[in-house]
């Protein structure tokens, strides 16, 4: 693609973003939702390859359904309430309507059908702006309308997306299906938690972005896309290897990884909030993810490439990929979780 061409579509998502962020208004914050969507589908379809195209489509149609709900539940509440302002969001059938939409949006359960389907037809790159910085803008209207929503409603949608998230990923192949299972179960933690604490779903979705671009740019710089490609990472470049299988382990949520802190929190305060058995139930399906997660820490560092298949043979060429970004961001993935009492002091001022 032209850079020109990309720096104007870059700065188009990066505008529609900010006007969402900014906006007090629905019809604002539905502005920037369309400019974010309509900026990335040029970005998504540049490959000219029938899965690309395919996954683009899906994701222009789901994206136009979600944001014609948000826009039908604004007109609502404005007819019966007379309020355009977010935070004025009243009548039960448009939060309701508003959340559903959000949900669609972020790829929540159980609208979450499009995501593992339209991240399998993207390049890497891709499928880290639309798992990262695509999240972002739905996020913002949903921790604004968060205390109108009903709470039931709520706690539901996390478990599930936790449950569906985890289940999922069990029996795919594919490395962008599987972060695309393991973006809707930590959606779900953030969901969970947002009505009770906000301030830990910021936190959760900092180190989910941290970790899932950690992953990805592992998974760039190996050139993998399926489990059995990553059995030649070790041969290329043991030592990212053993670093991708820790930013896995970390996005599993293991101790003393920083993937544990969003984790412990969050159960900490739904033990607080009087919530013990939806405690239970979260971390029961953190079980499901860690299990591909380690599967695919034993695909990294535990198995030996079989020289009997055909393959394309990884020759050792000048390595010309920038790699600062994956280097900070994997520092971060794995050693923030001394900074816990730091953390949680910040969250109680």
């Amino acid at each position: 693609m032209n850079p020109y061409v990309l720096t104007i579509l870059l700065s188009s998502l990066g505008l529609g973003t900010v006007l969402t962020f900014a906006s007090s208004h629905w019809l604002l914050a539905w502005m920037g939702l369309e400019i974010n969507t309509l900026a990335i589908i040029p970005i998504m379809a540049q490959q000219h390859h029938p899965r690309a195209i395919e996954a683009t489509t899906k994701y222009f149609l789901t994206q136009a359904t979600a944001a014609a709900m948000i826009l039908f539940a604004s007109t609502t509440n404005a007819w019966l309430m007379g309020e355009w302002e977010i935070h004025q969001l009243s009548h039960p059938l448009a939060t309701t309507t508003v959340m559903l939409a959000l949900a669609l949006k972020l790829g929540l359960a159980p609208v979450h059908f499009w995501l593992p389907e339209v991240l399998q037809g993207l390049e890497l790159t891709t499928g880290l702006i639309l798992s990262t910085w695509q999240k972002l803008a739905p996020f913002a209207l949903m921790i604004q309308v968060a205390p109108t929503i009903n709470s039931p409603l709520l706690v539901a949608i996390g478990l599930l997306s936790t449950l569906v998230g985890g289940w999922g990923g069990l029996n795919q192949t594919q490395l962008r299906k599987i972060l695309a299972y393991s973006s809707i179960a930590h959606l779900g933690w953030m969901v969970l938690i947002l009505q009770f604490a906000p301030s830990l779903t910021l936190l959760s979705l900092s180190l989910y972005i941290i970790m899932t671009s950690s992953a990805f740019l592992a998974l760039k710089t190996n050139n993998a896309l399926t489990i059995n490609t990553l059995a030649t990472s070790w041969t290329k470049s043991p030592t990212l290897a053993a670093l991708a299988a820790l930013v896995l382990l970390s996005l599993g949520g293991l101790p003393p990884l920083s993937g544990f802190m969003p984790k412990w929190l969050i159960l900490q305060e739904l033990t607080k909030q009087g919530l013990p058995l939806s405690a239970t139930l979260a971390a029961m399906t953190a079980l499901l993810s860690l299990y591909f997660y380690l599967r695919l820490c034993y695909a990294l560092t535990l198995t030996i490439y079989p020289n009997t298949l055909t393959a394309t043979a990884p020759w050792r060429l000048n390595f010309t990929m920038i790699t600062l970004p994956l280097s900070i961001i994997t520092i971060l993935a794995l050693g923030l979780l001394p900074l816990t009492p730091a953390v949680t002091a910040m969250l109680t001022l």
